[in-house]
C-alpha cells in the first residue's frame, strides 16, 4: 500500500513538474502580456541596419557570431514578427518617421526626387496631411534631444525641426547634461550595395564608430577588399534559399551578406560599449531592427516575406524580460506611436499604427499587417499585400506584367546577374523560374508556415476561399481607411499631393515683438517653425528650437526662423531684434 501512494505521489509530481516546464517555456516563448516597468523619461538607442532578414542566432540563424546582439537578445525580449510595410528603404524610413503608411502619404514610389529622366517626371516629396509630425520632433517638443546618424532617406526633406542634430558626428554625448534622448544610429554595411564589387566596409564606420566627437576626421570611401576584416571562412556552408541556384556565385553573395552581418554586429557593440561607458544602459530602451528585410534578389523591393521581415530585439532597463520572445505581430507604423508610449506621451489620433509597449499600449494586438510595392527607380509596379499569423494574401494591380524587372540597381549584384545568365540558358529549375514568369497572378495566397518562401499560390484552392475572402475583405477596408488608391499614375499623385502642377511653398513665418518677447507664426496650416537666436556675440545655435511659445530676446539680437510644412518648400527669414 505504502508503495503504491509513493508511486502516485511520484507520478503527480512528474504531472506537476511537466506543467511547471510548460508553463515556463510558453512563458518565455511569449512573452507580450508581460508587463514592463519603465522610468518616467528614459532614453531610447534606435539602432537601424539596413537589408536583413532574420539571419541572426537569436533568430535561429547560427551561420555567423554576432556576440554583441546575441547579448542584447539575452538581455532583453527577441521579436520575430515584426514586417516593414515595404520591402525597400525610403518609403519604409517615410513611414517609421512619420507613423504614416508611405502609400498614405505619396511616399511609395522609391525615389521620389531622382530618377526624373528615366521616368519623365518632376521630383518630389511625400506630402503628408498638415497635422503630421516626424515623430523625432514630437519628442523634441517634450524636451528630448534628438540625435540622427547619419542616414535620413524619408522620401522627404525633414524640416530643421526634426532633428538637434544629424550628421555623421551626432551622438547623444552633444545633448545637455542630464537631457533625455532619442539617439538613432544607422549601420549601412548590410546594404544591398554590400555584395556590389569592389567590396569594402565604409571607412565612416570602422571601429571608431560614432563616439560623437566632432575634431575626429572620418577618411572617405571603403576600405578595400583586402583590408577589410573577415569574420567567417569564405568557404562556410549556406543555406541557399530554394529560389536561388546553389552554386559558387550565390555563395560569395551569401558570404558577403554574412560578413557584413559580422562587421555591423562590431559596430553595434562599439556604441553599446559607449553606453556604459558613460553610465547610462539601465537608463535607456535600446531597440535594434532593419530597415525591411533582406538584400537578396526576390527579396528586397518585393512584399514576400524575405522582403518584409526584419529582426527586432528591444532591450529594457534592468533587463525586464530578459531572454524572452514576443510573438505578437508589429508593424513598422506602429513604432511612433510605440516610441511616444514608451516615454509616456499619449500617440496623436493621426497616427495610423499602434503602440505595442508602454503606457498606451493598444488593448488588442494587431490581426494584420500590411505592405505595398509601387516604382522602385527606373521601374514600376503595384502590389499590396495583407499578412496574418499565418497567411499572405498579394493582390497585382499589374498581372500582365512579370514580377522580374530590369532594376539596373539591383543588377550589380552579382547572383542577379547570375540568375539572369542562367535564365537566358534555361538551366533554372521550375521554383527559380518562377520570378521570370511574363505574367502573374491576380490574386496570391499563401500559407507562410507550411510555404515559408511563398512558392505555392493556394488562391484558386477552394479549401481556402474563407480566409482568401477575408483577406480580400481586410485589404479593401485597410485601402479605403488610408485613402490609398494602387496603380494611381504617378503623375497624377504628383498633382494630387501638390494641389497643382508646382511644389507648394510654406508661407512666410510671421514674427511679433511685444515687451521682449518673440511670437512666431505661419499661415501654412500644421508648418512647424524653427527659430535660432543670435546674440550679440555673433556665435550662432548649432540645433533650431522647436517653436511651442513665446520666448525672450534682447536688444540687438538677431532671430532666424524658417517654417515648413511636410512635403512643402521650406521658408526663411531674419529678423533683427529692435
Amino acid at each position: 500500500m505504502k508503495k503504491l501512494i509513493v508511486k502516485k505521489a511520484f507520478f503527480a509530481f512528474l504531472i506537476l513538474t511537466s506543467v511547471a516546464i510548460i508553463s515556463c517555456k510558453s512563458q518565455k516563448e511569449n512573452a507580450s502580456g508581460a508587463v514592463v516597468n519603465l522610468p518616467e523619461r528614459p532614453n531610447i538607442l534606435w539602432l537601424v541596419t539596413e537589408d536583413i532578414g532574420p539571419y541572426l542566432p537569436p533568430f535561429g540563424d547560427n551561420t555567423v557570431a554576432t556576440p554583441n546582439l546575441t547579448r542584447l537578445a539575452n538581455e532583453g525580449v527577441v521579436y520575430p514578427n515584426l514586417y516593414s510595410n515595404s520591402g525597400v528603404c525610403a518609403p519604409s524610413r517615410a513611414c517609421i518617421a512619420t507613423g504614416m503608411y508611405a502609400s498614405s502619404i505619396g511616399a511609395n514610389n522609391m525615389r521620389t526626387n531622382s530618377y526624373m529622366k528615366e521616368t519623365g517626371l518632376p521630383a518630389y516629396e511625400a506630402v503628408p496631411p498638415s497635422q503630421v509630425k516626424m515623430v523625432s520632433e514630437l519628442l523634441r517638443m517634450k524636451g528630448y534631444y534628438c540625435s540622427n546618424n547619419y542616414k535620413e532617406d524619408y522620401q522627404f526633406n525633414a524640416p530643421v525641426t526634426a532633428w538637434d542634430e544629424s550628421s555623421a558626428y551626432a551622438h547623444w554625448r552633444n545633448r545637455a547634461n542630464g537631457q533625455p534622448f532619442y539617439a538613432v544610429f544607422n549601420f549601412t554595411n548590410t546594404h544591398e550595395s554590400g555584395l556590389f564589387e569592389p567590396y569594402g566596409f565604409r571607412n565612416i564606420e570602422t571601429r571608431h564608430y560614432h563616439a560623437g566627437d566632432r575634431n575626429y576626421k572620418w577618411k572617405n570611401g571603403n576600405m578595400t577588399e583586402a583590408e577589410t576584416p573577415i569574420h567567417l571562412p569564405k568557404d562556410t556552408q549556406f543555406k541557399i534559399p530554394p529560389y536561388l541556384p546553389d552554386n559558387a556565385v550565390v555563395r560569395r553573395d551569401m558570404w558577403k551578406l554574412y560578413n557584413n552581418i559580422a562587421e555591423m554586429d562590431q559596430q553595434i557593440g562599439a556604441v553599446l560599449k559607449q553606453l556604459e561607458a558613460d553610465g547610462l544602459l539601465e537608463k535607456t530602451i535600446i531597440v535594434f531592427y532593419s530597415d525591411h528585410g533582406g538584400p537578396l534578389p526576390r527579396g528586397k523591393r518585393l512584399v514576400y516575406d524575405s522582403g518584409l521581415n526584419t529582426p527586432m530585439i528591444i532591450r529594457y532597463p534592468n533587463k525586464q524580460k530578459a531572454g524572452t520572445k514576443d510573438n505578437q505581430l508589429i508593424s513598422f507604423v506602429d513604432f511612433a506611436p510605440s516610441l511616444l508610449s514608451m516615454i509616456g506621451i499619449k500617440p496623436p489620433e493621426y497616427l495610423q499604427g499602434q503602440a505595442f509597449i508602454g503606457k498606451y499600449k493598444a488593448k488588442e494586438g494587431r490581426k494584420y499587417i500590411h505592405a505595398a510595392a509601387d516604382r522602385f527607380d527606373e521601374v514600376t509596379d503595384a502590389i499590396r499585400a495583407v499578412r496574418d499569423n499565418q497567411f499572405k494574401y498579394i493582390r497585382n494591380y499589374r498581372p500582365e506584367q512579370g514580377y522580374y524587372l530590369p532594376l539596373s540597381y539591383r543588377e550589380q549584384i552579382p547572383t542577379m546577374q547570375e540568375l539572369l545568365r542562367l535564365h537566358k540558358e534555361g538551366k533554372l529549375n521550375a521554383i527559380q523560374e518562377q520570378w521570370f514568369r511574363k505574367s502573374k497572378p491576380k490574386e496570391e495566397l499563401f500559407d507562410c508556415k507550411a510555404d515559408p518562401y511563398e512558392l505555392n499560390n493556394l488562391a484558386d484552392n477552394p479549401f481556402y476561399k474563407d480566409k482568401l475572402n477575408e483577406l480580400r475583405t481586410e485589404m479593401d477596408n485597410w485601402l479605403k481607411t488610408i485613402k490609398d488608391t494602387p496603380n494611381l499614375a504617378e503623375k497624377e499623385l504628383i498633382h494630387t499631393l501638390w494641389g497643382g502642377d508646382s511644389q507648394p511653398i510654406t508661407a512666410m513665418p510671421e514674427i511679433m515683438e511685444s515687451n521682449g518677447k518673440i511670437t512666431l507664426s505661419s499661415e501654412t496650416k500644421g508648418a512647424s517653425l524653427g527659430y535660432k537666436i543670435i546674440g550679440q556675440d555673433g556665435k550662432t545655435p548649432p540645433s533650431w528650437s522647436v517653436y511651442q511659445n513665446s520666448f525672450p530676446v534682447e536688444k540687438g539680437d538677431k532671430v532666424m526662423v524658417e517654417s515648413h510644412r511636410i512635403g512643402y518648400k521650406s521658408s526663411q527669414l531674419i529678423y533683427d531684434v529692435k
